[in-house]
């Protein structure tokens, strides 16, 4: 059963949230699988030692539903991103100073993860890039409901291609 969230929390990971997180980026590369994207998220990614970085560079952000239960997960980094300085077949909206979403992710069991990380990211500043796997539509279809605009195409640290959005407050 998938609830609708009342109040969401979002807070900084520690490491004593690690079993949460990593069963919730499990049950979200299911459902990826189970929904037309089995590629994105293969062999175990996000590594339980990418995770680990994360939360030690204070990247790592958890969801709290009202009950105080962990129901999703993402990193959030404000800064150049290397992976986001070249852009083919588009362009971004501008070159401000912007923040990065990337591994967003839910258990499943409650309704809005996506648009409470969003706007809980626009809330630390008011540029944000993500991408994508091509055949992540599920995620396509909400980045676009959020307001992102699609950019064109970055190439990841291993060379794989994803879809660059944007959003701009500025």
């Amino acid at each position: 059963m998938i609830k609708i969230f009342q109040n969401m929390n979002i807070v900084k990971a520690v490491y004593d949230d690690i079993e949460l997180i990593v069963s919730i980026y499990d049950k979200a590369r299911k459902f990826m699988a189970d929904n037309g994207n089995p590629n994105q998220w293969i062999n175990g990614y996000p590594s339980i030692e990418i995770i680990t970085e994360d939360i030690i560079n204070g990247n790592c952000f958890i969801c709290k539903n009202d009950e105080g239960n962990i129901v999703g997960a993402f990193t959030f980094i404000i800064g150049d991103d290397p992976t986001y300085e070249k852009i083919y077949s588009g362009q971004w909206l501008n070159d401000k100073p912007y923040g990065v979403i990337h591994r967003l992710a839910s258990n499943g069991t409650t309704h809005g993860i996506t648009k409470t990380c969003i706007e809980w990211c626009l809330k630390q500043i008011k540029n944000i890039r993500i991408d994508t796997h091509n055949d992540n539509k599920v995620m396509q279809s909400l980045l676009c409901k959020m307001g992102f605009e699609y950019c064109g195409i970055i190439h990841t640290h291993n060379g794989t291609e994803r879809l660059a959005y944007q959003i701009s407050e500025q």
